[in-house]
Order: structure tokens, then sequence, then C-alpha cells
């Protein structure tokens, strides 16, 4: 059962919110009788990225044998946020 703090995984996409299957978010919210969740997903500086309401169904538990991934998330107009150059 998914409790508020839990790590989970996406197990489809969601694109509304430009969310991909695999993307690891952290429950922020349960609703009532568990039915729907609130769930945020930052991007590896910290930063909130997105926080949407994700069904029991499109989502499973994150566990010690799972590994993280990074991808540029793209806007509403589908384009990428520009990363940080190094100098």
């Amino acid at each position: 059962m998914f409790s508020e703090h839990d790590r989970v995984g996406l197990t489809s996409d969601i694109d509304a919110s430009k969310l991909k299957t695999g993307d690891v978010g952290t429950i922020v919210h349960v609703y009532p009788e568990r039915a729907a969740f609130e769930v945020e997903f930052v991007a590896p500086d910290g930063q909130s990225s997105v926080v949407t309401t994700v069904l029991p169904s499109q989502m499973r538990p994150v566990g010690r044998t799972d590994i993280k991934h990074a991808r540029e998330m793209a806007g509403a107009d589908g384009a990428t946020a520009p990363r940080d150059r190094l100098r």
C-alpha cells in the first residue's frame, strides 16, 4: 500500500505532465481511500519540476534494485529546457 513520502516509479506515461514511464517521484499527498496520490517529481538539483495526480495503477514502489536515470523534460511547447553549461 502506498503512503505519504514513499518513492514511486511511473508504470505509464502521463502526457499532460510530460512524465514518462520510469520517472521517479515522491508521494506528497494521499487522497481519501487512497483513490489517487499527489506525486512530486524533482530535477537532479532538487528543484521541483512537476506535482501531479497519479492513480495507483500508474505507479509502483521503488526499491533497492531500481536505478534512476536522467532525461531532459519537454516544456509545454515540446522544447527541452536549456541545460546549464560547464565553465
